[in-house]
């Protein structure tokens, strides 16, 4: 039987992440303007109400059980605890995005470091109290 909204990856279309916001500007411009991250949609509403839904690329759902989390804690920040939600991002220079992103303000809680599973990874602290990975896959062939 099959489901016509089934496409190849299964029947979950998209994964959004909302994240409140207290200062939403500094948000919008950390993401959107800093970060690059594209606008896909925005709406204002009654009392002030705010959203913009940003393209993060392909979404994916990683579940790590506590093991696994130490384990990428110690390669990944020396150690530091991560938070029970981190949003992991890739990108194509991880250095040079960590870089420009904790000019914007954030707080920088491990410099890009390259992991046993090849990738140059970062860890920061973003607005709206948001832990954030940056990677960079170095194995890449084609891109």
């Amino acid at each position: 039987m099959t489901d016509e909204r089934t496409d190849s990856t299964g029947p979950v279309r998209q994964l959004r992440l909302v994240v409140e916001a207290e200062d939403w500007e500094v948000a919008v411009r950390f993401y959107r303007d800093v970060l690059g991250m594209p606008e896909q949609e925005s709406y204002s509403g009654d009392g002030g109400a705010e959203v913009i839904i940003l393209d993060a690329g392909r979404a994916t759902l990683e579940l790590s059980n506590p093991a696994q989390v130490r384990m990428i804690d110690a390669v990944e920040a020396e150690g530091k605890r991560s938070d029970r939600l981190r949003v992991a991002l890739e990108v194509d220079d991880s250095a040079a995005t960590t870089e420009r992103l904790v000019d914007a303000g954030a707080e920088l809680i491990a410099e890009p470091r390259e992991t046993p599973w090849r990738s140059l990874n970062s860890r920061l602290r973003a607005p709206a109290g948001l832990q954030v990975t940056l990677f960079q896959e170095l194995d890449r062939s084609g891109d």
